[in-house]
């Protein structure tokens, strides 16, 4: 059987996932996720579930990949925020990122890698919106209702044609990385990065991929809950980040 395709020849891409109490999911994910990635990097976030023990034990047994962590929860952003950094020291064509909570498939990680590595953008996001999977799961209204009412402003604002501003499963490029300066630490990093990316010039597209939610009661932390304090906060994050960006556009040009 034809071993699975990872970075094509002379392009090294890391592959990051950010976790933060993923004990039930992150060793299955990973057997996964190293089948299809050559060089793998877990930022585990300050896990207490018994996660950074996983973790331990898989770097002794098989040492398939690396580990940086938080000693504290910093936030998914942050996380995030940690894996750029680990992608540009150490010197890698990109980084794909993709989220450990079993939403996402691994098998797809060569087309993300392919797609930025073949220069058809800086950035190659996930969309769990752009076509139909069998098996595709019936998001949460309220989550569905604010991606949606997000995109659209996003793309309103800076000229995007994105159908899905969220998904965790991106592929970067190094002109990317070395172009956007996250600081935002929570859920709401993906808007920076688009606010960055169109001050910054880059070329963005989207793939599908499948629309599955494993977690419906996930809890985007204590007033965040409620759908509509999320929504004002995700707008505030979007005009904060915009003003940044065109102030450091400004300031540089």
């Amino acid at each position: 059987m034809q071993p699975p395709l990872r970075s094509p020849p002379g392009r090294r891409f890391l592959t990051a996932l950010p976790v933060f109490n993923e004990a039930r999911h992150v060793e299955g994910v990973l057997d996964e996720v190293v089948r299809h990635a050559a060089e793998v990097l877990v930022v585990d976030d300050g896990s207490t579930d018994g996660t950074a023990r996983i973790l331990a034990d898989r770097l002794e047994r098989s040492g398939d990949i690396r580990v940086v962590r938080h000693p504290q929860n910093r936030g998914y952003g942050a996380a995030l925020a940690t894996a750029f950094r680990e992608a540009l020291a150490g010197g890698f064509d990109g980084l794909v990122t993709i989220d450990c909570d079993g939403q996402h498939q691994p098998r797809m990680i060569p087309d993300f890698i392919a797609a930025a590595a073949e220069g058809r953008a800086d950035i190659v996001s996930g969309s769990r919106y752009l076509r139909a999977f069998e098996g595709d799961s019936l998001p949460p209204e309220s989550r569905r209702r604010i991606n949606a009412t997000i995109t659209a402003e996003i793309n309103a604002r800076f000229g995007f044609r994105l159908t899905d501003a969220f998904c965790g499963f991106k592929a970067y490029t190094r002109r990317a990385l070395g172009a956007l300066h996250v600081t935002e630490t929570g859920y709401a990093m993906p808007l920076e990065v688009w606010a960055q990316a169109s001050a910054a010039g880059l070329e963005v597209t989207e793939v599908p991929v499948p629309l599955l939610y494993l977690d419906l009661a996930r809890s985007f932390g204590g007033a965040l809950d409620d759908a509509e304090t999320r929504l004002a906060y995700y707008r505030s994050v979007l005009d904060r980040a915009e003003a940044a960006a065109l102030a450091a556009a400004t300031r540089d040009g």
